[in-house]
């Protein structure tokens, strides 16, 4: 890979780390450091491929899509059931009403991690039915009815009234 490459391989993890950080949470359910290494590798294999940039129409899609598989693939090894620190040495800053996040977490931590990427994809990318097929290689008919489902079993864990307060955060 040449310097200008690589240079612009480094940008583009720069900008888009943040973003796909968050979706990694969200997906994870909130395991911060999970999500890190999720993150970590789906860099790893877009470096892998970037000076083949020519065949990546966007880069920001095929980020998100890499992510989601790793993510999916990480759950189907046998090792995804490791367990961290039930006490973690740096708590982050958090900037706003953290129970409703906290709250939202754990609700989505109770989903599988199909739901768990529909949703994510589909409400937090704002990605349309077809974008959010596409990235996880299943059709829009099944899109659908998983966040549907996804979706009614987020109610239920939440209650109504609760889910009407975190959807307007």
């Amino acid at each position: 890979m040449g310097r200008r490459d690589e240079e612009s391989f480094r940008q583009f993890a720069e900008s888009r780390s943040p973003a796909l950080y968050r979706s990694a949470c969200l997906m994870t359910g909130g395991d911060i450091h999970l999500a890190e290494d999720l993150v970590q590798e789906t860099l790893g294999r877009m470096f892998t491929v970037w000076n083949r940039r020519r065949c990546i129409e966007n880069p920001d899609a095929y980020a998100r899509k890499a992510l989601v598989r790793v993510c999916l693939t990480h759950h189907r090894r046998r090792s995804s059931h490791e367990q961290p620190a039930p006490r973690l040495p740096d708590q982050p800053v958090e900037i706003g009403d953290t129970s409703l996040r906290v709250t939202l977490l754990q609700a989505l931590a109770t989903l599988s991690p199909k739901d768990r990427a529909v949703l994510v994809l589909r409400y937090w990318q704002d990605l349309s039915v077809e974008q959010t097929a596409e990235a996880m290689r299943t059709s829009s008919s099944a899109v659908r009815s998983r966040s549907s489902r996804a979706l009614a079993k987020l109610r239920d864990e939440l209650g109504q009234t609760s889910f009407s307060e975190l959807t307007a955060v």
